[in-house]
């Protein structure tokens, strides 16, 4: 009887495997020819995109583009917002997403790959504020009003951290550092490696210069919650990509500050 139960068991786990493998976004990837990924072309340096050409550049485009070649398919970069990203890859619009920061609200959801670099959370303000904040709680006060973009991880961090300050809160395509740029709000927050992409691009923009940065997070890639094939496979590969130094060099390229 034992053994019964042992060889059914055995032949479910068989069957249940071969059935996984057929549903997996890594067979339609293969089968398809390809890789079908989402991202919103708004966050610099990881994917950046050209209205006037409808192509993409950044960080997150050379990876999924090497991720492409390694599977030997195409890659198709499918439009997306920070509201919709997670929705997105559930519904089967795309098989993975960009860069995202890791977060219980999005891990109920979607499923991630391991991470392979984590971002801080820094402030961001007009030059001309320079006398007035110079701390975090500089920001946390009445007369303070602070932006952040639906859908992002900052949404949830403006509020924690700023409690005391007025949200102005704006659903892309607008940016939060565009509300600070038109004098609607006072300051805004994001991660340190867009922060001074920013003030790269904005003379007029500087990082307020806090004590230390906030919410230190881990980032990875949004994938289906219940298709542990793909997730393997992406896992594998970034370990691999690792040890071989392409995330490194690629940090370096596009001067990923960590």
């Amino acid at each position: 009887m034992t053994f019964l139960k042992a060889a059914i068991a055995a032949l479910s786990l068989v069957a249940f495997t071969a059935q996984a493998n057929a549903a997996s976004s890594l067979k339609d990837i293969l089968d398809s020819g390809t890789l079908k990924v989402g991202t919103t072309g708004d966050w610099n340096p990881m994917t950046m995109k050209d209205v006037a050409t409808n192509s993409y550049t950044g960080y997150d485009i050379d990876v999924m583009t090497e991720l492409a070649k390694d599977l030997g398919v195409e890659v198709e970069f499918v439009p997306t917002d920070w509201k919709t990203l997670v929705s997105g890859v559930t519904a089967g619009k795309y098989h993975i997403t960009g860069s995202a920061s890791i977060s219980p609200a999005r891990a109920k959801a979607a499923g991630y790959t391991q991470s392979y670099f984590s971002l801080a959370t820094v402030p961001l303000t007009l030059k001309k504020n320079a006398d007035k904040f110079s701390d975090w709680e500089d920001l946390n006060k009445s007369d303070v009003t602070v932006a952040a973009t639906l859908g992002t991880t900052q949404e949830k961090q403006v509020k924690e951290f700023f409690p005391d300050a007025e949200h102005k809160i704006v659903e892309a395509p607008a940016r939060d550092f565009q509300e600070v740029l038109a004098g609607r709000a006072d300051a805004h927050i994001t991660s340190n490696v867009e922060a001074y992409k920013l003030v790269e691009k904005y003379s007029q923009m500087m990082v307020v210069p806090v004590s230390a940065p906030k919410a230190r997070t881990p980032i990875a890639m949004l994938l289906p919650q219940d298709d542990q094939v793909w997730i393997n496979y992406m896992n594998t590969w970034i370990t691999l990509k690792t040890e071989q130094g392409f995330f490194d060099k690629l940090g370096k390229k596009w001067q990923l500050s960590n």
